[in-house]
């Protein structure tokens, strides 16, 4: 029986989208502790830089900042030639890029009698060009880096692919209709990617963050001028058996199970990290 660890982590390349997010820098730590080389892609390359520099300070790992655009595949194509002189052959990839936008978010959770004089703050008031921006941004900014990235783990038929997806993708939370659908559409599009690779060494698999407190949802679960809980974070945190929200750190084990070798024979799935979450039915 060989020895269970990260250990063939150890020198691999990954390419991590969304790297400089709350979450994102989380699992850059988690991946830089086991001594995996790792390339931060962002839009913003003076922070995904920044980011960079820190980690690796922090754990003596070499951790480099490139600017890409996860929507744009010539973008993404240099951002490849770039890790690939830096870095060497890309092993892994975390899809990690995504986010919500207040012009996909309703103001009412449910319509009611007193919304019908009003209903721009309901369903019929959401912006097109919202749902557009979130759908781009989470689904197609996963399939775009999946194409390119995972080109040198086709050539060595070897590697793995990790999706960031969301609680929502299971049970669509109100308000935010686009992010639950385009998180739903991550879940299908990591099945189906799966069975596509299978046979050629690449494994592709999801985990699925409950309630973290980020950039993209702090509008939402924060209360500005208390600094306390909204109504909807009370309202998650109640019904989170756990009684919190999450901490970014809580993803990192999932994060390097399903990236290591310890999974060769995983793929195709999608890990809940929620708190309970998932299985409470609110009773």
């Amino acid at each position: 029986m060989k020895k269970i660890s990260f250990d063939d982590l150890k020198g691999k390349v990954c390419v991590i989208t969304g790297g400089a997010g709350v979450i994102g820098i989380s699992l850059v730590k988690a991946l830089a502790s086991v001594g995996t080389k790792v390339a931060i892609l962002d839009l913003n390359e003076e922070l995904a830089q920044k980011v960079a520099s820190e980690i690796s300070d922090e754990f003596d790992a070499e951790v480099i900042g490139v600017k890409g655009n996860v929507l744009d595949k010539d973008s993404l194509i240099e951002a490849k030639s770039v890790v690939n002189s830096k870095l060497g052959s890309i092993d892994l990839l975390i899809n990690g890029a995504g986010g919500n936008s207040p012009m996909a978010t309703t103001q009412v959770e449910q319509i009611e009698e007193a919304d019908l004089d009003n209903l721009e703050k309901t369903f019929y008031g959401l912006q097109l060009e919202g749902f557009d921006k979130v759908f781009a941004l989470n689904f197609k900014g996963t399939i775009l880096p999946t194409m390119v990235f995972t080109r040198d783990m086709l050539a060595k038929k070897a590697g793995a692919v990790l999706n960031i997806s969301s609680m929502n993708s299971y049970h669509p939370l109100t308000k935010i209709p686009a992010y639950s659908a385009a998180k739903a559409s991550v879940n299908n599009f990591t099945e189906w990617s799966a069975v596509h690779f299978a046979k050629v060494g690449i494994r592709v698999n999801a985990i699925a963050p409950g309630f973290f407190i980020t950039n993209q949802n702090r509008f939402l679960v924060l209360n500005e001028k208390t600094g306390g809980y909204s109504e909807r974070g009370n309202k998650i945190v109640t019904n989170t058996p756990m009684g919190k929200f999450g901490d970014p750190d809580d993803l990192q084990g999932a994060a390097l199970y399903l990236l290591s070798d310890i999974a060769s024979f995983v793929t195709g799935i999608v890990i809940p990290i929620d708190g309970g979450f998932n299985a409470y039915s609110g009773v």
